[in-house]
């Protein structure tokens, strides 16, 4: 059984899974800075100088005015966190594009590793000289 699991770890297609997992998450970890630390101040910015980030709604309990989400949550309001959720969908939305963008590139590249050039035009040839022996040696028998 050991030796089955070894055979199916060291699979390519669990390999690749593997590594596929390691770089999403370090890419996740630099969209996330992206969308937090570029377009949020920026989006904060047209919304008049509003923290995005921490845009919520107090749902039940009291939060001191002015508090950002992380003090709502610790004083243990329930608050609808519409702030975070853009975020999360802001950051879905550049994930998801640059994931297209590496399928299309692959497929491309794929695509031009299996299209095969164009078979060459072929050359009418003349006799070989083996013909041209065997037409001098029928023409001398006659």
């Amino acid at each position: 059984m050991i030796k089955e699991f070894r055979d199916f770890i060291a699979k390519g297609n669990v390999m690749d899974l593997a590594v596929g997992i390691i770089i999403g998450a370090a890419f996740t970890a630099i969209v996330k800075s992206l969308v937090d630390d570029l377009i949020n101040p920026i989006i904060g910015l047209i919304l008049g100088g509003i923290d995005f980030t921490n845009m919520y709604a107090v749902l039940k309990g009291t939060v001191p005015a002015g508090a950002g989400l992380a003090a709502a949550r610790d004083a243990g309001a329930a608050v609808f966190a519409y702030g975070s959720f853009i975020t999360a969908v802001i950051n879905f939305l550049i994930i998801a594009f640059v994931v297209f963008l590496l399928v299309k590139a692959v497929n491309r590249m794929k695509d031009a590793a299996t299209t095969k050039a164009p078979p060459a035009p072929a050359v009418a040839a003349g006799p070989t000289e083996l013909d041209v022996l065997m037409q001098i040696r029928d023409s001398l028998k006659k």
